[in-house]
């Protein structure tokens, strides 16, 4: 874990020598010069260091400025990176208690300075990504850094200082500290939650698993072998996900799990020159549509007819049913070539409504229309409307 997280920051142990020499050093003069023990600062000064090297040298995150990620930190304890951040917040937190022995203020002082370091890396162009996860993580490391050296500040039967106005001070810093940095995150940062983000990808990709495969054969069937897919997207609908597949040869499209297509188109639609009659494209539809559309299949009336004229022309034909004389709403069309190529299809797979009796009959529906129209009509068509969410035939 630390092995990987130093490969992924360039120059990063070169870049922690040179400035925990230079912060170390500073220490070193100044603790000298008030004549104070120099162990405790020092060591202080270098892990301070340590956390400034790995959370604000560039790295390659290649995040966006201005944003973080807000998602709740549901992996700060399986993340790597979270451990990471919470042993790196150990050592600086503890020493500094050993070395000031006001347990709240640190405490407080590193829990604002882990909001500042997500800030900083939210508005600049460091390739550093903020998240809330880390300055959890952070403050988790700086509790537990604050708690072990306060339990061995006790053992060791040295006193806390001033207990109350350390309490006074961490409460001020606490208010402070966290004000500025909602203040500053409200104006310049736009929250992201990435964690949710993620977990929706990973559900969409359990849930279609399998779905790829299924409609690069079916790509397959309708623009013929080695049809080569280039790119698949998935779109949510209900219970259901609509798969789309680009391929070298067209675009295809259908439900999963349902495992039914619904539009195909391909992306060479000129007509092929032949001499397959209307009849024979009608048997290359119904073909296809028995082995993928049996259910729209059923009970439907083929409808054939030439799209433009002479021999590159190409035929549509279409599929409808009608209930009680009722036209119903599936929908299924071919568009098929002379050459017998399927261009493309388009399937609406609606299951009939269930219509109540009817309350016009043709005789009525002749009757109303002559008084109307002052006329006797030549022919009566029975229609559908839905209303409510429900089918129904107009009453009289």
């Amino acid at each position: 874990m630390i092995k990987a997280s130093i490969g992924a920051i360039p120059g990063l142990i070169s870049s922690f020598l040179v400035l925990a020499g230079v912060l170390a050093g500073i220490t070193a003069l100044i603790s000298r010069a008030r004549n104070r023990p120099l162990l405790l600062p020092v060591l202080l000064a270098t892990c301070t260091a340590g956390v400034l090297a790995v959370t604000l040298l560039p790295g390659g995150a290649g995040a966006t400025v201005g944003q973080c990620d807000t998602g709740l930190p549901v992996h700060v304890f399986t993340s790597s990176s979270s451990l990471l951040n919470i042993g790196l917040f150990v050592p600086a937190a503890a020493l500094s208690t050993l070395l000031f022995r006001r347990p709240a203020t640190v405490a407080a002082v590193f829990m604002v300075f882990s909001g500042l370091i997500e800030f900083i890396q939210s508005v600049t162009s460091l390739g550093r990504s903020c998240t809330v996860t880390d300055v959890v993580a952070n403050s988790i490391g700086a509790l537990a850094g604050v708690g072990g050296a306060a339990v061995w500040l006790g053992i060791r039967g040295r006193t806390l200082r001033r207990p109350l106005r350390d309490f006074g001070w961490a409460a001020g810093i606490a208010l402070a500290g966290s004000a500025a940095l909602a203040c500053g995150f409200n104006s310049q940062v736009a929250g992201v939650n990435v964690v949710a983000i993620d977990d929706s990808r990973r559900a969409m990709v359990d849930a279609t698993d399998g779905s790829d495969t299924w409609l690069s054969a079916e790509a397959e069937a309708v623009f013929g072998t080695g049809t080569h897919p280039t790119g698949t997207s998935a779109e949510k609908d209900g219970s259901r996900w609509k798969i789309i597949a680009s391929t070298d040869r067209g675009t295809i499209s259908g439900w999963w799990p349902d495992r039914t297509l619904e539009k195909a188109w391909a992306s060479d639609r000129h007509h092929d020159t032949g001499k397959l009659s209307a009849a024979q494209a009608g048997a290359v539809a119904r073909a296809f549509a028995r082995t993928h559309f049996p259910e729209s299949l059923a009970g439907s009336d083929e409808a054939i007819r030439t799209l433009d004229d002479g021999p590159d022309a190409a035929y549509l034909v279409t599929y409808r049913r009608r209930r009680q004389g009722v036209l119903m709403p599936m929908r299924l069309d071919f568009t098929i070539t002379r050459s017998g190529r399927m261009i493309g299809f388009t399937s609406e797979a609606v299951k009939d409504p269930v219509l109540p009796r009817a309350t016009v009959t043709e005789t009525t529906a002749r009757r109303q229309a002559a008084k109307t129209a002052g006329a006797e009509p030549t022919s009566a068509q029975l229609l559908a409307r839905q209303v409510g969410g429900q089918w129904r035939p107009p009453s009289g």
